[in-house]
């Protein structure tokens, strides 16, 4: 006969672990979770615009999904693998530095989603999914601020700069120095520009005694108003 601790135990135990887990369950939520993690992938690759796109980190986010989906279906299915399972991922340390926002929305978007298809909630995971799309779509469609562009020039005179500054008055609506070197005799300056007509600026610089070279960058940086 079982005393009233092993029967508390037992008890305790079988009310935390759940009996409708089975093979077709958890295929159906794994299933679900790699479909959403696809479309994630398939996102995040037609939304980003870095000049450098990462791939491992895209297909990291489909594993994500999966990952998360499979922890959430260990850890509702018995008691003592989620209490181990939180033991084991509490000594985990990610030190990868997310450098764009954009990666941290989806990476949470894909953790969001694991989670959501281990539970079960299919329909929700379906519907923050197509919400959050259309949501990224719009923004990036609406009207903002364009970022500035970078005017490197190279000239040989420090006298040569207002003459650099009169013409740059004719072609942009804005203009703002950012950086100024004068180094063996040479003077280098980084100059934040707002201009339509590209073309027609770079070669009126480029025809200025003394300038020896003349590049008009464009960057992704912020978009200072």
């Amino acid at each position: 006969m079982l005393s009233f601790t092993e029967i508390f135990k037992k008890s305790f135990l079988e009310s935390f672990t759940n009996p409708g887990m089975d093979f077709n369950s958890v295929m159906v939520s794994l299933l679900a979770a790699a479909i959403l993690g696809f479309y994630i992938y398939l996102t995040y690759r037609l939304v980003t615009r870095k000049t450098f796109y990462s791939r491992t980190f895209n297909h990291s986010l489909w594993a994500i999904t999966v990952i998360t989906s499979g922890i959430i279906l260990a850890i509702q299915s018995n008691l003592v693998i989620s209490l181990g399972m939180v033991g084991a991922l509490s000594i985990v340390r990610f030190r990868t530095a997310i450098k764009d926002p954009m990666d941290l929305i989806f990476l949470f978007w894909a953790i969001s989603n694991g989670i959501i298809t281990g539970a079960g909630m299919y329909t929700l995971a379906v519907a923050m999914s197509v919400m959050i799309t259309i949501g990224i779509m719009i923004l990036e469609i609406l009207p903002v601020g364009k970022a500035p562009m970078l005017l490197v020039i190279n000239c040989d005179k420090m006298e040569t700069e207002t003459d650099i500054l009169k013409e740059i008055k004719k072609f942009s609506r804005s203009n703002r120095i950012k950086t100024r070197a004068f180094s063996q005799g040479t003077l280098d300056l980084i100059i934040e520009v707002r201009v339509k007509k590209q073309q027609e600026l770079v070669r009126a610089l480029s025809e200025i005694p003394d300038i020896s070279s003349v590049s008009l960058v464009a960057h992704d940086g912020e978009v200072v108003f």
